[in-house]
């Protein structure tokens, strides 16, 4: 049985089979789930085999489809494969559609197992950017070239905790704040700290050109959220050898709205609520009491106003 001591607190690291890490792998599972639906939204070949690097064996077994499950872990996770097809494609067409209009930077806050360097058609001359912890990033790096996949892009690895500088981090890896960029806080919100979640929007605007865009996702009643929806998941797979509380790696406490917090920054900015957000790709929001909180959840697109040439 994987089992992890998920308590938060300062300074705490991970890797891919452990505390924060393990949800990069269980998104990855859902990823490679979502792909293999009958007119699926996205198309992740990286998903499964980077699922197996890891070696976490619920994972495993249930991308191979070798896990017996009751009627009710099978729900999770079809509902596991329905968020993420449709959260995947959303963040897919955010990178493409700042690509059409001239972004030749991107960059992926806590990237974990994301597969976009990989995987995206990127235009000639664009650097994607991912940023994670060094174990994770590490991991990573390596299953890829075991795979023999090769970048799309030009692909650089900071390896680096988003609550320490990661700023600096970044430019020694030749970002360029000159130049509008396409950044990515997918996931990430609720394993923040409400002041650090700040802290990251006033550093991104910091380093942010004119044109330069973001998308993120934000859940009102922050940590509740992910408690409520991935914390059913682990609930009804515990038995089936995945022990990890889920609902104990995100931080509480009051946060800022997004929406409120980047318009005061100088961002143009849009939020549509999830439900909405499904029906956009001809899909109906799974009715559960496991996602009823993510109902109120909002996906963000922003744009830091300026001219991009």
């Amino acid at each position: 049985m994987t089992h992890t001591d998920s308590k938060r607190f300062d300074g705490d690291e991970w890797d891919l089979a452990s505390s924060v890490g393990a949800t990069a792998t269980m998104v990855a599972a859902g990823r490679a789930l979502a792909s293999r639906e009958t007119d699926p939204l996205v198309d992740d070949p990286y998903a499964a085999p980077l699922v197996r690097a890891v070696g976490i064996e619920f994972f495993i077994k249930l991308v191979d489809g070798t896990l017996a499950l009751d009627e009710e872990s099978e729900g999770a996770g079809r509902m596991l494969a329905e968020v993420m097809g449709v959260r995947t494609r959303f963040f897919d067409d955010f990178f493409m559609d700042s690509a059409g209009a001239g972004v030749r930077q991107a960059v992926i806050l806590a990237s974990g197992l994301d597969s976009r360097a990989y995987r995206l058609p990127w235009p000639a001359g664009t650097t994607v950017f991912e940023i994670d912890q060094p174990a994770v990033l590490g991991a990573k790096s390596a299953a890829m070239a075991d795979l023999g996949a090769t970048p799309t892009a030009d692909r650089r690895a900071v390896a680096v905790d988003l609550r320490d500088d990661w700023p600096s981090a970044l430019t020694a890896a030749g970002f360029d704040a000159t130049a509008p960029t396409a950044w990515s806080a997918e996931g990430l919100l609720v394993y923040l700290p409400p002041d650090a979640q700040d802290r990251l929007f006033d550093d991104i605007t910091a380093v942010s050109a004119p044109g330069s865009r973001l998308a993120t996702e934000y859940h009102p009643d922050g940590g509740a959220a992910l408690g409520g929806r991935a914390g059913a998941l682990a609930d009804q797979w515990r038995t089936h050898g995945f022990d990890v509380n889920i609902a104990d790696l995100a931080y509480g406490g009051e946060r800022t709205p997004v929406v409120d917090y980047l318009t005061a920054k100088g961002w143009s900015v849009s939020a549509r609520p999830r439900p909405d957000v499904f029906a956009d790709y001809g899909r109906e929001f799974p009715e559960s009491e496991a996602l009823a909180a993510l109902r109120n959840s909002l996906s963000v697109i922003a744009t830091l106003e300026g001219d991009i040439s």
